[in-house]
C-alpha cells in the first residue's frame, strides 16, 4: 500500500480546504482509513476514519460537523473537506491505512495545513 497526501496550504480562520489521498491499487475499497494530524512536538492525533467502501464514518469531536471525510473507490482516493478551520486546525495532515491480514499500519507523506487567525 503507498499513500499519498495533497492539498494543504494556508488558508484564513473560517475558511476551506479539501485534502485528498490517493491510494495504490484497490487500497480505499478494501481497506478503513482516516486522517491524523500532528503538531509538532505533540503526538499525531485521530481526525476522522471512513470504512472500505464509504458507508461508516466517525470523526473526532473537534472536528465533528465541520469536517467530511469521503472516498471515491473508482479514483482509489480518500477526502477530507474542512469547513470553518480555526487556528487549532494548524497540523501536518495524515493520510493512514490499516491492512489487518498482515497488521500493518501504512501511512502516506503528510501535507502541512496553515490556518491564519
Amino acid at each position: 500500500v503507498q499513500l499519498q497526501a495533497y492539498g494543504g496550504g494556508l488558508v484564513q480562520a473560517g475558511g476551506f480546504l479539501r485534502l485528498s489521498c490517493t491510494g495504490s491499487g484497490s487500497t480505499f475499497s478494501r481497506y478503513a482509513s482516516a486522517w491524523y494530524r500532528q503538531v509538532p512536538g505533540t503526538q499525531r492525533e485521530f481526525v476522522a476514519s471512513i470504512s472500505s467502501g464509504g458507508y461508516a464514518t466517525n470523526y473526532a469531536d473537534s472536528v465533528e460537523g465541520r469536517f467530511t471525510i469521503s472516498n471515491d473507490v473508482a479514483k482509489n482516493t480518500m477526502y477530507l473537506q474542512m469547513n470553518s478551520l480555526e487556528p487549532e486546525g494548524t497540523a501536518v495532515y495524515y493520510c493512514y491505512v490499516f491492512e489487518p491480514t498482515l497488521r500493518q499500519d501504512y501511512w502516506g507523506q503528510g501535507t502541512l495545513v496553515t490556518v491564519s487567525s
